[in-house]
């Protein structure tokens, strides 16, 4: 996700403190891994000194000045052209999964074990999502829902190459 063109998104409806911006995105995104104040404020730099925001407004306090952000046109702009741009496919070609099937082939280990361990590894966190799923809003479901197909189809993926690990071991001997 693009954090800059998020928070140009959330400085849409109106000026925003960095602070204001990070309890947004966290609320409204529901990452397991919140975003860091930092990070807002690096990118906010950024993002000023390209022209997306401007300062709208200092206020003193008991620390630092709190700086309030806008959105300017050119970030209403490239917000726009974001939103309307398709999020390439991710292909995975080349993954680690994949790399240990074959090392572990070539290496003359057992292949098996390890998709084995791997499924067991993707059923416990789909129980988790599921779980979570359960227990959520809408927003939470549907971010459950994406993260759930791309276990499904890695399960896929990994009957498929088990149902060829003979085939697979042949090939990689010759």
């Amino acid at each position: 996700m693009s954090i800059g063109n998020t928070l140009l998104g959330l400085l849409e409806a109106g000026p925003k403190h960095g602070y204001d911006l990070k309890q947004l995105y966290d609320k409204q995104f529901r990452q397991d891994r919140p975003l860091h104040y930092g990070q807002v404020y690096s990118t906010l730099n950024r993002l000023l000194k390209n022209g997306l925001v401007e300062e709208n407004g200092v206020e003193a306090g008991g620390g630092p000045d709190r700086k309030r952000y806008a959105i300017t046109d050119a970030g209403v702009t490239n917000v726009e052209d974001w939103l309307k741009s398709p999020e390439s496919p991710s292909v995975y070609l080349q993954n680690t999964l994949y790399t240990k099937v074959v090392l572990a082939l070539l290496s003359g280990r057992g292949a098996q074990d390890l998709l084995d361990t791997q499924r067991g590894s993707h059923l416990r966190a789909m129980r988790e999502l599921t779980a979570r799923k359960t227990g959520g809003d809408l927003a939470d479901q549907l971010i459950c829902d994406h993260a759930l197909f791309h276990l499904e189809a890695d399960l896929r993926w990994l009957e498929l190459t088990a149902a060829r690990l003979d085939d697979l071991a042949r090939q990689l001997a010759r």
